[in-house]
């Protein structure tokens, strides 16, 4: 448990910030509102005695700073993350305090590795982007998969959603994402790199382990993974796959916001993410699952601050989870949350 430390929460009021906030109260941090909406932060700080509410906005800095100042860590639950992850890094290596981030948009995540590589590394500060169901789950799968390998020949990560009700952060986040895609409309990690293009997204069979079996899934429904598993695995080709019901819903412009189906307030989705590791033709496979991608983004971006601010972290400035942390110990430690079979 932690001793009281200071967390701030860029992006506190919002769907998956909310449930970080619950997660550091439980955990025994004290988390710190922050956001660029000073009324929605004053309301969702009524609810938490003794919890402080600092407004902050992107576009300046001494906000920014006020609202880190005494903190620990920073975790950033506010997406768009092309927009926010630059500034409240920036300010995170102003204060000397590791920065955490739920980005599951892709360029976002490239900007973060290509563009705080070197002053995280200079600064001692610790950078983890996409600590969250998309990026962080599926490389720390990959990493435990992998045990001390560090190269692959093909990384496969399949994504069994029972459905996938988008937040509008995530709605926003997606529209700023395909915006940025200039030279074509679909992207996938092959050949050791990233490729844009408007090739047709193929529907495949996958075979999930049971309950699921076998399903349909979107092929090149490419997520974070393509950018968090090549930052520390020598992997030429990383594929991710989409359940058909869930790549349905979450682009369809009618499906509504995830709603609270438990005292939690999770909803009802649930998933399973398999992992199919692949190397001089062994196959090593690793699967978790649980309920609510939001929700569990929560415990996996809180785990890792609780990780950073004890030293139980394996390096300095911009890393993935799987590099950062024991990937086969973390999982151990979210077993009140995934269930997961190496």
């Amino acid at each position: 448990m932690s001793s009281g430390q200071k967390v701030a929460v860029f992006g506190a009021y919002g769907h998956t910030g909310r449930f970080v906030v619950a997660e550091l109260v439980e955990r025994g941090f004290v988390p710190v509102l922050s956001g660029r909406d000073a009324e929605k932060l004053r309301e969702f700080a009524a609810s938490l005695p003794g919890v402080e509410a600092r407004p902050a906005s992107v576009d300046d800095p001494a906000s920014l700073d006020r609202a880190l100042a005494g903190a620990a860590a920073v975790i950033n639950a506010a997406g768009p993350f092309a927009s926010t992850a630059t500034p409240v890094i920036e300010a995170a290596l102003r204060a000397g305090i590791p920065y955490v981030d739920v980005a599951a948009e892709i360029e976002a995540n490239v900007d973060t590795f290509e563009r705080f590589a070197e002053p995280a590394r200079a600064a001692g500060t610790a950078v983890v982007p996409a600590m969250a169901f998309f990026g962080g789950l599926g490389d720390l799968l990959v990493s435990a998969a992998l045990g001390d390998r560090t190269a692959a020949d093909e990384v496969h990560v399949a994504y069994g959603l029972s459905g996938w009700q988008p937040t509008a952060g995530s709605r926003a986040s997606g529209a700023v994402s395909r915006q940025r895609r200039t030279h074509g409309r679909q992207v996938r990690y092959t050949k050791g790199r990233l490729e844009y293009g408007d090739e047709a997204q193929p529907t495949l069979k996958w075979s999930f382990p049971e309950p699921l079996g076998v399903r349909d899934v979107i092929g090149d429904f490419t997520m974070a993974d393509v950018v968090t598993v090549p930052s520390h695995v020598a992997v030429p080709e990383v594929r991710t796959y989409m359940a058909v019901e869930a790549a349905r819903e979450v682009a369809a412009a009618d499906t509504p916001a995830p709603a609270a189906a438990d005292e939690r307030g999770r909803s009802a989705q649930t998933f399973l993410v398999d992992v199919v590791v692949r190397s001089g033709g062994e196959e090593r496979r690793a699967v978790a699952s649980g309920r609510d991608i939001y929700a569990v983004s929560a415990p996996l971006a809180v785990e890792a601050v609780d990780r950073l601010v004890t030293g139980r972290s394996r390096t300095v400035g911009v890393a993935s989870a799987g590099a950062m942390f024991d990937a086969p110990d973390f999982l151990r430690a979210l077993s009140a949350h995934l269930t997961v079979e190496l």
